[in-house]
């Protein structure tokens, strides 16, 4: 009789984790020009058997001048609705092309993900290095989101992973600075912290081995948010992991503080 239960379960297991799939290539942006179509298209990994569930919304790394959209294979056939978008690159175009098309893509998640079974209240914004610095900066600065009709705030955490806080080195360089110049302008989410912020979770490598002190960075980040009076703010260091290897272990921390923040909604 256990063995036929057993057996029950497991086929139900595997029939909801065939439901899942993965539509490719969906534009989200109102840019007509060559470029942004090209560029500003996601991919949405969902099942369509359920609804209600967390989404996570997913920007690649590459330094803000490469890289492409992929869902994590930590974060597929997890209970999510996992949402990748590519944006445009510098320096083809300004670091604010790169970051309203970040907002862009988070806001046609807002107003479309109920049709894949995502809930808007349980919108996770995540992404690695250059992803996670696009996250902080539409998740800080509200203009960015309110340019479409959405309030930062509806976000359900920012979850950057080893994103950079200060001036994005990327900007910098165009701008005649160097990778080791520090700059905080309009364009560090340094410079736009606030206490009302949504749920700030950091996640880096380890300190010896991140990309140009990345871990103190956030590290200080972190701890001005507490100063400021932020009420769910964490850091993790994940040591023996560099920059680029720090992702695929960052995943089960993501995965950790949605169960913590979705138990509240």
């Amino acid at each position: 009789m256990k063995r036929i239960i057993t057996l029950i379960f497991l086929g139900a297991a595997l029939s909801l984790s065939a439901r899942y799939q993965t539509k490719t290539d969906i534009p989200y942006s109102n840019n007509t020009d060559k470029y942004s179509t090209e560029r500003c298209r996601l991919d949405i990994h969902y099942n369509d058997s359920l609804t209600d569930l967390p989404v996570v919304i997913w920007f690649h790394g590459g330094g803000l001048t490469g890289g492409n959209r992929k869902i994590p294979k930590e974060l597929k056939n997890s209970g999510y609705v996992v949402v990748a978008p590519n944006y445009r690159l510098l320096p083809n175009v300004e670091i604010g092309d790169c970051i309203d098309d970040a907002a862009a893509a988070v806001a046609w998640v807002f107003k479309n993900i109920e049709n894949y079974g995502g809930d808007t209240s349980k919108i996770f914004v995540a992404g690695h290095s250059a992803g996670g610095y696009l996250t902080s900066m539409i998740g800080f600065e509200r203009k960015w989101l309110a340019k479409y009709g959405i309030e930062a705030d509806s976000i359900a955490a920012l979850i950057p992973y080893s994103g950079q806080v200060i001036t994005h080195f990327a900007h910098r360089k165009l701008k005649g600075g160097g990778e080791m110049q520090p700059m905080v302008d309009e364009y560090a989410p340094l410079f736009h912290i606030r206490k009302d912020a949504p749920p700030y979770i950091i996640i880096t490598g380890d300190a010896e081995l991140e990309l140009f002190g990345r871990y103190e960075e956030n590290l200080y980040l972190w701890r001005m948010l507490k100063l400021i009076g932020h009420p769910d703010v964490q850091i993790f260091k994940l040591d023996g992991y560099n920059h680029g290897e720090m992702a695929r272990p960052a995943h089960h921390i993501l995965k950790q503080q949605i169960k913590r923040l979705s138990a509240d909604k």
